[in-house]
């Protein structure tokens, strides 16, 4: 609905641009680009990257200890009671939720960190665009993938100039 008013806004405006050439102004911005070659959107993927590296190697080091008990079970199955067999066969499971529960709460904790980052970055990203809008004396912005935006000259793409606001500001 939302994508439908603003395309029938955007063709209003365009279909009486000829009596008002002069005051209506559109553009727009792929905000999904803007979020991942803005400076701060480089520094969240790198951040999460480490992020995620740091991860990799505790969780390679559960993986091994896992499989060490595993074939360690595997070797001593035919030499231990069935109690005793039962009890190894428990804390391997044990460990095995407690390793799945790990692997899950990574996951969780690194979707979090992106969608906080993003999330940041968005609301910077907007007012740096409202702002943008007002000096440059735009009527409509529009998101190039929410607007349904089928077509657009090359020149109305404010991305690369949006980007370039946004990391005058300063921000990592």
């Amino acid at each position: 609905m939302k994508r439908l008013m603003l395309l029938v806004l955007a063709c209003v405006l365009v279909s009486a641009a000829p009596a008002f050439a002069q005051t209506v102004k559109i553009g727009y911005v792929d905000l999904q680009k803007a979020l991942n070659l803005s400076s701060a959107g480089k520094s969240a993927k790198d951040q999460i990257a480490a992020k995620v590296k740091e991860y990799e190697g505790q969780v390679a080091k559960r993986q091994d200890e896992l499989k060490k008990m595993k074939d360690e079970l595997e070797k001593q199955a035919v030499l231990l009671s069935d109690e005793a067999r039962g009890r190894k066969e428990r804390e391997y499971q044990q460990k095995l939720k407690d390793f799945q529960r790990f692997t899950k709460d990574i996951q969780d904790e690194l979707q979090q960190k992106d969608a906080d980052f993003t999330r940041r970055i968005l609301e910077e990203l907007l007012q740096v665009i409202k702002e943008f809008g007002d000096r440059e004396a735009y009527t409509i912005i529009l998101e190039k993938s929410e607007s349904s935006l089928l077509y657009a000259a090359d020149h109305t793409d404010l991305t690369d100039r949006i980007i370039e606001a946004y990391n005058a500001r300063g921000r990592k």
